[in-house]
């Protein structure tokens, strides 16, 4: 079995990830030796901190030994392929093989070559399952239920695979979700709504940062434009609920999508919760897929 979308996923799988996630927050020592002789292979061919160190985190509480390609010194800077690469490490024997990547479909590619579970932690602007099943726990954790909450998603869905996870996840837990974003930064032939209907009395708002390294050409707004636009300040998470939260997937750009009262609202932001559910739930994703029969 491999976690390449949140579509591969049963709905009596994610309710068991989410409560075997929701144990493994509540305990740090919970799962403890579970994974003990495994061996995970983190291949991230593009940069990241949270989902990098969450998984190498989560292998270590399992009891498992979490080795990373450092793919700038790999063959991969010799011209070796996605295939080759996948062929070769798979050939290693690894029990699993976490994969980021700058293309759609490239977890896909790899689960067919490297003969053992492949968790996608992050294609192109295509999927990034583990990120939605973290937020999903993490809005759980706050409400109880998701049923009947409204979660606005604002800022470049255009090039967001976290987006596209949570747009699949979160209405399969009851809630309805709003996707808003400037004109430039929509999917094509998506329907356009407002930044601040989107947030009017949104249970939950999630900030996505501009990826200005997936853009074609700038967006070319003046310093502070974009914040005053289309990003979360004080006065627009005031048009959501009373008691509304914020999330960001991370990196956060201050000052850009986020202002910094936004960002550290004591009580209401939940990004730092977010970040510590990574663990939690990339711990529930590598005991479901190395410990299968």
């Amino acid at each position: 079995m491999h976690l390449l979308s949140i579509q591969s996923l049963s709905d009596e799988q994610i309710a068991g990830l989410l409560e075997r996630g929701a144990e493994f927050a509540a305990d740090r020592r919970a799962g403890a030796g579970r994974l003990a002789d495994r061996t995970v292979f983190n291949c991230f061919y593009e940069n990241s901190t949270r989902t990098a160190m969450s998984f190498a985190q989560a292998a270590a509480r399992l009891g498992a030994q979490a080795i990373t390609l450092s793919v700038e010194h790999s063959s991969v800077k010799k011209g070796e392929t996605l295939a080759d690469t996948a062929r070769t490490l798979g050939a290693m024997g690894p029990d699993a093989l976490v994969l980021r990547h700058r293309d759609n479909g490239a977890a896909e590619q790899v689960s067919l070559l490297a003969g053992c579970p492949v968790i996608n932690a992050g294609d192109g602007t295509n999927e990034h399952p583990t990120q939605a099943l973290l937020d999903a726990l993490t809005l759980i954790q706050h409400f109880g239920s998701l049923e009947g909450r409204t979660i606005a998603i604002v800022g470049d869905v255009r090039h967001s695979r976290v987006a596209r996870s949570n747009a699949l996840l979160l209405p399969r837990l009851g809630a309805r979700v709003r996707l808003a974003g400037p004109p430039a930064l929509m999917p094509d032939g998506a329907e356009t709504i407002a930044i601040d209907e989107a947030i009017a009395g949104a249970d939950a708002v999630m900030m996505l940062r501009v990826q200005r390294e997936r853009m074609e050409r700038e967006l070319g707004d003046a310093p502070g434009e974009y914040l005053r636009l289309y990003g979360l300040t004080r006065e627009r998470l005031a048009l959501a609920a009373p008691d509304a939260v914020v999330l960001h997937p991370g990196p956060m750009n201050r000052g850009v999508e986020i202002a910094d009262e936004a960002a550290d609202l004591a009580g209401r932001s939940l990004i730092l919760r977010q970040v510590a559910n990574g663990v939690a739930i990339r711990m529930a994703v590598l005991e479901m897929l190395v410990r299968q029969p």
